[in-house]
């Protein structure tokens, strides 16, 4: 792995961070690996050896533009679920034919953008249905459109990350599927490209991607009965990674590829949109320590990092690992790790067993990589922090920290300005 530690210090790949945190003029910092992130995004296109398929990076977990040209130089394409993420995936160079945009709330002016660049589009309505037929029309172009069908298979994960099951509020009721195919027939400027199914997030069985993989299948079969030409299966994404760090057995790549490998045709391509798992633990959120307290039976550890750079843990309730980067020598007690932000929702981790630390001291949140700074904000004020890659044993910097004059153009338009 990228991050090891070695004589009580923490390393990304062949720089101590520890460094890192003293040569960079911010805190809180996030920071990424390269060699994580290629190695990670091999592990898909090695598994996928022998089967026609895209790797759709989706770009909503982590949409950092150093990133994304680094896995469009790979090989990757791109899932998007808005127009920015469209725009931005252009500007990395990704190729359109390889992109899809997702959404169940697409607006007409993001539609229409996605059709001019040849996108392929799912369908999640009807309503969203209709306002693709009004983009292919305003565009002047044919669109390769996905009919993306609920299976309705529990992928066990978070209520908030479940996407698959029936009371979703994505894809079509399986049910109003002839009605769908009866409208694509009759719209010469809409091509049915496939179908898209996409279960949840940080799902750990791959029982419950084959299950969804022979349902959507049996739909081709209903499809293609009806003379359509159905050249995809898109399965989506959700391969969950190991954040508890137990050594919890985690499906990779290769395993989830090889539960549907003998479910799939030949002439049927196969699109996956992995986000998390390319670029989870490829990154970890760096802090320093302001200072440790004690309220009734309560510890607290208090650092510069909050819920504003990295909100994961206090919405979800997730378990992130928390460690120091640099030798604590003290006794070990249950902590909080909490951010200055005033809120109590404001913590990156409850009940820890950490020794108590000096003032200074450098501490990360790992697996940071994805739905980390891609969720951060401006709450408090506080400004969105600097993100740094190591290549090798080069620091790079891929973002830097935003800044209250950053903020305070936003108003400068404003008559009251």
């Amino acid at each position: 792995m990228s991050y090891h530690v070695k004589d009580n210090y923490l390393y990304c790949d062949g720089l101590r961070i520890k460094d890192i945190q003293e040569q960079v003029s911010h805190s809180p910092f996030y920071l990424y690996s390269l060699n994580q992130i290629t190695e990670n995004y091999k592990a898909y296109e090695a598994a996928l050896e022998g089967i026609e398929s895209i790797i759709g990076y989706a770009i909503k977990a982590n949409n950092n533009l150093a990133i994304l040209r680094h896995l469009r130089k790979l090989g990757s394409g791109a899932v998007l679920v808005s127009g920015n993420e469209l725009q931005i995936a252009l500007a990395a160079g990704f190729d359109p034919a390889q992109m899809v945009l997702n959404g169940n709330g697409k607006t007409l002016p993001e539609l229409i953008l996605a059709a001019r660049h040849g996108v392929m589009i799912n369908v999640d309505s009807e309503f969203d249905f209709t306002h693709i037929q009004h983009a292919a029309g305003a565009a002047g172009k044919k669109v390769n459109v996905l009919i993306r069908i609920n299976p309705d298979v529990d992928p066990q994960v978070h209520h908030y990350v479940s996407t698959g099951i029936k009371n979703s509020k994505f894809g079509i009721r399986n049910e109003k599927l002839n009605w769908f195919l009866d409208q694509i027939k009759c719209d010469s400027n809409l091509n049915l490209a496939g179908v898209h199914c996409h279960l949840g997030s940080t799902i750990k069985k791959t029982s419950i991607f084959r299950d969804a993989t022979e349902l959507m299948m049996e739909f081709i079969n209903v499809i293609r009965d009806q003379g359509f030409d159905v050249k995809y299966l898109n399965i989506g994404g959700g391969l969950g990674i190991d954040y508890e760090r137990t050594g919890e057995e985690i499906p990779s790549p290769a395993d989830l590829i090889n539960s549907i490998r003998d479910l799939l045709k030949p002439d049927v391509g196969l699109i996956i949109e992995p986000g998390r798992s390319i670029i989870g633990n490829t990154a970890v959120f760096v802090n320093r320590v302001v200072g440790v307290k004690t309220n009734g039976n309560k510890h607290f550890i208090v650092t510069d990092g909050s819920m504003a750079e990295l909100i994961r843990p206090s919405l979800y309730d997730t378990y992130q690992h928390i460690d120091f980067i640099e030798p604590v020598d003290s006794e070990i007690e249950a902590y909080d790790v909490v951010g200055p932000v005033c809120e109590s929702a404001d913590f990156l981790g409850k009940d820890r067993s950490l020794k108590t630390p000096h003032e200074g001291a450098g501490l990360v949140v790992y697996d940071a990589g994805a739905y980390c700074y891609a969720m951060s904000s401006n709450y408090n004020l506080k400004m969105r922090p600097p993100e740094y890659l190591v290549d090798g044993e080069n620091l790079i910097e891929i973002r830097r920290a935003e800044t209250l004059d950053d903020y305070m153009r936003l108003f400068e338009t404003s008559q009251y300005s």
